[in-house]
């Protein structure tokens, strides 16, 4: 979370003129969004906010900034790569998912797989059933304005939520293949 201390500090390294400070926040803000938007980057305005609170956080520890605005953007392309990274860990688990899915399409398979992760399921704390059910609801937009809403609801950041969505999802899956051996 930034502090208004470090905004404040922020700010002041912008420009001694408060109110001017503030009109070059807002066009490194835009800029910051529009980058993101250019690259394909969902939530565009969050990813700026999070590339404004690290060099806050930055300027609030100390660092010296003499091209904010080149600095901001530097510290944007990292954000940038870090959520490539992070989707590409998501798009794996879904395909591993996935592929872990087709492979048993025979009825006869799917009723024992489907009993197993009841059974799984039924193993985890309500919260994180919940979490986990409501987390996979929906299709296309509809998921994601239902993660979005998810994750205001329980007041945790996106990328958070779909961290713990991915770890109850591998526990999951391990709970479902030892069960599928039993049976």
């Amino acid at each position: 979370m930034l502090t208004q201390e470090a905004f404040d500090k922020l700010l002041a390294c912008l420009d001694a003129n408060r109110e001017h400070a503030g009109e070059k926040y807002e066009q490194i803000r835009k800029g910051l969004v529009k980058f993101f938007e250019w690259r394909g980057c969902p939530f565009s305005e969050d990813h700026a906010d999070e590339t404004i609170n690290r060099v806050a956080k930055r300027v609030s520890g100390g660092e010296e900034l003499r091209n904010p605005a080149g600095y901001v953007m530097g510290v944007g392309r990292l954000v940038l790569l870090e959520g490539y990274k992070e989707r590409e860990k998501q798009q794996q688990a879904l395909g591993e998912l996935a592929y872990s899915t087709a492979e048993s399409h025979d009825l006869e398979e799917l009723e024992p797989r489907a009993v197993c992760l009841k059974r799984c399921l039924e193993g985890h704390t309500p919260d994180n059933r919940e979490l986990i059910l409501q987390y996979y609801q929906g299709e296309k937009g509809a998921k994601i304005e239902n993660r979005r809403k998810l994750s205001e609801s329980l007041k945790t950041p996106l990328n958070t939520l779909r961290m713990r969505a991915l770890r109850l999802r591998e526990r999951l899956q391990v709970c479902v293949a030892d069960c599928l051996k039993d049976l």
